[in-house]
């Protein structure tokens, strides 16, 4: 926690914290993949009613997302483009529609990674309180019917254990990979109350490879058989493991070290027990990465009308 921290932390309010002492000593911080900076951005008054953020891979998604979630919260504006608030830079791309940040953050653990860095620090910089985070994905099913959206309970590696471990300076640096299960729990019971969609919460195992890494059959390189294949996920499935992705071990590190309320909520596009291969319709597909933005659509919608409604009484 950097010292400046103290004096904004109190009992009713959960600042967002960096971890790095350095920061205090820097005239100017650049947040060069954002294509933004304390030195020449009020940061403040650019995020900071900032409640929500919502992560995920493409830019286009996190777009669709904005402009879903503005219609929804009747925040709609029909001349507006959604500006790209990160278009001085082409690594990422964010959206804001009132207290809902809307960020991408592309394919994989480096990647995320160097998005997750700079997006704690602008909240920090940015005096954000109370902010909820979740990252919307698709991912690979383990024995769930395709459609299924999985709301993470532990980010598990690919020996199924619960760790995220990184070299530092030559060394291993294994960290916490549990989310906020209140949030889980309390997604879940957005999607019983909408009632549109099977959600399930479950563990989800992180690797750092779309192919061999999650024992798929179909790549450039394979060394093992299908039975190979199919003991593996077995034994995956065994651990509580229901799908599989590659973004969600850094992302629930790095957000419990922030104190960052986390979640991470994915749909499976096929049951990788049947196969490796997206057979699916383009339509059908499409459908199916939608889920997790209606789901936490009604879940921001919900907090907000609860406290809309909070504030009223007070």
């Amino acid at each position: 926690m950097n010292s400046k921290d103290d004096k904004r932390t109190d009992s009713c309010t959960r600042p967002v914290f960096v971890h790095n002492p350095h920061l205090d000593a820097l005239k100017d911080d650049v947040l060069y993949h954002f294509g933004l900076g304390t030195g020449t951005h009020d940061l403040p008054t650019m995020f900071g009613d900032v409640k929500f953020v919502c992560v995920g891979g493409s830019p286009w998604r996190m777009k669709a997302f904005t402009e879903y979630i503005a219609a929804e919260l009747g925040m709609e504006d029909p001349n507006s483009e959604y500006p790209n608030i990160c278009a001085g830079t082409d690594r990422y791309a964010m959206y804001k529609v009132g207290s809902v940040l809307s960020v991408s953050h592309g394919m994989g653990i480096s990647s995320i990674a160097i998005m997750l860095h700079e997006l704690i620090k602008l909240l920090h910089h940015a005096q954000c309180t109370d902010v909820t985070i979740i990252r919307i994905g698709t991912s690979g099913g383990i024995g769930l019917k395709p459609g299924t959206v999985v709301v993470t309970k532990q980010s598990m590696d690919a020996t199924f254990l619960p760790k995220f471990e990184q070299v530092i300076l030559g060394k291993t640096v294994v960290r916490n990979t549990d989310l906020d299960q209140s949030l889980a729990e309390e997604l879940l019971q957005c999607s019983k109350e909408m009632n549109q969609f099977e959600t399930v919460i479950g563990n989800t195992m992180c690797t750092l490879d779309f192919y061999e890494g999650q024992a798929r059959l179909d790549g450039a390189f394979c060394s093992y058989t299908e039975k190979d294949k199919q003991n593996y996920l077995s034994k995956a499935s065994e651990a509580g493991i229901c799908n599989i992705e590659m973004e969600s071990s850094v992302f629930a590190a790095m957000c419990k070290l922030s104190g960052l309320r986390a979640a991470v909520v994915c749909v499976t596009l096929l049951d990788r027990l049947k196969g490796d291969q997206l057979n699916e319709s383009h339509e059908v597909l499409h459908s199916y990465q939608q889920r997790p933005q209606i789901l936490v659509g009604y879940y921001i919608k919900k907090q907000l009308k609860a406290k809309a409604e909070c504030s009223k009484v007070q």
